[in-house]
C-alpha cells in the first residue's frame, strides 16, 4: 500500500491588505512541505489586494486557490475557508502575518509522530523590517508530545490563537468561528482543545506576527465584553466534554481570559461611562463563579504567579482594580 502525503489546507483571509500580502503569501508557497493548498479568501477588499491574488494564482494554479466574497468579517472569511478545504490538517494564517518557510513541514511531522490533534509553534512580534520585537513563548517547560489527561493545565494556560497551530481537520467537523465578534479565537480554540486527547509542539518560533505602524489604533468600546461571552461559550461546552471533572483548570482559565485579558483590555477604555460598566459586568462574572481576590492573586500560569510576573505598570492597575479603586484607576489613566 502506498503512503499518501497529507495535504495541508492553509486559510488565508485578504482584507485590504496590499501593501503586506505578497510576502505572507511568498512565505506559503515556499514551504518546505509542497502538499498543501492555500485558500486565500478576498473578504471584499476596496484595495489592489484581489489583483495580487490574481496574480499569485497564475503563477502557482497548482497551491492556490482563490475565493471572493462580500464582507463578512474574520470569522466568516476563516469559515468560508473551512467550507472548502480538502485537506487532512488545517491552518490559518492572517494577510499581514508570514511564516518561516519549514513551518508547516515540522508541525505535520510533529502531528504525524504523536498523532496529535493539534500541533502549535511559537510566535514572534516582528515590525515592518523585520526585526523581532518580542518573542511569545507558547507552552515552556513541557514535552513535544503533550498527554491532555495528565498535562490539562494547559488548558488554562495556552494562549488560543488560531494562526500558530496546525489542526487535524476533522476538529471542525461540527465547529466554525462565531461571527460577528471580537475575540472570536479564544470563543472556538478551546473548545477545538477539548476535544483532543494528545497535543504536539515546537519550540521553534516559526509564526511572525506584524506589528503595523499604519493601522489605526484599535478603539476600546463596549465590544471587549465579547471576551466574557466568549469564556461563557466554553465553559458550557466544558460541562459536555471528557474533561468536565477538571473544575481547578476551568477556574483557572476563567481567570485568565475571564478576568485578566479582559483587564487588559479594560485598560484602553476610554469613555467613563463604558469603563464603569463593563467594570460592573466583569464584578458579576466573578461573583457568578465564586472566584475570590486569593484566586486571582495566586493564579500560576506555567508554574509561575502571573500578576507578579507582570510589567509594574499592568500589576498595579491590575492591584488597584481588586481592591475596588475604580476611580483612582480613572485618574491615572
Amino acid at each position: 500500500m502506498i503512503n499518501v502525503p497529507s495535504l495541508i489546507s492553509i486559510i488565508v483571509p485578504v482584507y485590504n491588505v496590499e501593501n503586506y500580502l505578497a510576502k505572507c503569501l511568498d512565505s506559503l508557497v515556499n514551504q518546505t512541505y509542497q502538499n498543501m493548498e492555500i485558500l486565500v479568501v478576498n473578504d471584499g477588499s476596496k484595495d489592489s489586494s484581489e489583483r495580487i491574488i490574481q496574480d499569485y494564482a497564475q503563477k502557482f494554479p497548482e497551491k492556490i486557490k482563490a475565493f471572493t466574497k462580500e464582507n463578512g468579517g474574520l470569522s466568516d472569511a476563516r469559515n468560508f475557508g473551512l467550507d472548502h478545504v480538502a485537506g487532512d490538517y488545517v491552518g490559518f494564517v492572517d494577510s499581514d502575518d508570514y511564516v518561516t518557510e519549514t513551518m508547516f513541514e515540522e508541525m505535520l511531522n510533529l502531528a504525524l509522530k504523536h498523532q496529535a490533534e493539534m500541533v502549535i509553534c511559537n510566535i514572534q512580534k516582528v515590525d515592518e523590517h523585520g526585526n523581532v520585537t518580542q518573542k511569545l513563548t507558547q507552552i515552556p517547560n513541557m514535552p513535544e508530545k503533550i498527554d491532555l489527561e495528565s498535562h490539562f493545565s494547559v488548558f488554562s494556560d495556552l494562549s488560543y490563537f488560531a494562526c500558530n497551530k496546525l489542526f487535524k481537520k476533522d476538529l471542525f467537523k461540527d465547529k466554525r468561528f462565531k461571527k460577528g465578534i471580537h475575540y472570536e479565537d479564544i470563543q472556538l480554540i478551546p473548545q477545538l482543545l477539548l476535544e483532543c486527547k494528545t497535543l504536539a509542539q515546537t519550540q521553534n518560533f516559526h509564526y511572525q506576527y506584524l506589528e503595523r505602524t499604519d493601522s489605526i489604533s484599535k478603539t476600546h468600546t463596549e465590544k471587549g465584553l465579547d471576551i466574557l461571552n466568549a469564556v461563557k461559550d466554553v465553559e458550557v461546552f466544558f460541562q459536555k466534554s471528557q474533561y468536565s471533572t477538571k473544575l481547578k483548570e476551568l477556574k483557572n482559565f476563567q481567570i485568565l481570559e475571564g478576568i485578566y485579558t479582559f483587564l487588559a483590555y479594560l485598560a484602553f477604555v476610554k469613555d467613563e461611562s463604558v469603563f464603569y460598566e463593563m467594570a460592573h459586568q466583569l464584578d458579576v462574572f466573578i461573583q457568578e463563579r465564586n472566584i475570590n481576590f486569593k484566586d486571582i492573586l495566586n493564579y500560576n500560569r506555567f508554574d509561575t504567579n502571573y500578576i507578579l510576573s507582570l510589567p509594574l505598570k499592568k500589576k498595579i492597575f491590575y492591584l488597584l482594580f481588586f481592591a475596588g479603586q475604580k476611580k483612582l484607576i480613572r485618574k491615572l489613566m
